[in-house]
């Protein structure tokens, strides 16, 4: 004999609900794109220089733009030669505005917005 708890929910579909997972897990292994040893090396390489030899924050980088160059459908040995044109003190910005080619405009990454302020209401403010 079953005893059933009165409740205001519906009943769920387990073969329903598993079905996504299913999904997420049949494909965890799948790769998402292809790129050569070297060209990997190289692009790994180019933001070491950047990140003053931190390989783990260089991997980071490098696998941002070649995920987002993939998304695009170019190619990440073009999208290095673009990179390497940029000046150094300028990397952050162009980095940020190319990761967000591929995010929507209200999970923009790396934008500051500073609001100008009334100077008569910004001098009668306390520090």
């Amino acid at each position: 004999m079953s005893y059933q708890v009165p409740t205001n929910l519906n009943q769920v579909n387990i073969t329903e609900s598993n079905k996504s997972t299913d999904g997420f897990f049949t494909n965890y292994f799948n790769k998402i794109f292809d790129i050569s040893g070297p060209e990997n090396d190289a692009i790994i390489s180019h933001f070491e220089y950047y990140t003053k030899g931190n390989k783990v924050a260089a991997k980071a980088l490098a696998s941002a733009v070649m995920y987002t160059a993939q998304k695009q459908g170019a190619d990440p040995m073009q999208v290095l030669d673009d990179f390497k044109k940029v000046p150094v003190g300028n990397l952050s910005t162009y980095l940020c505005m190319y990761l967000n080619l591929s995010r929507i405009g209200t999970s923009l990454l790396g934008t500051n917005q500073t609001s100008i302020r009334n100077q008569y209401v910004e001098r009668s403010i306390l520090p």
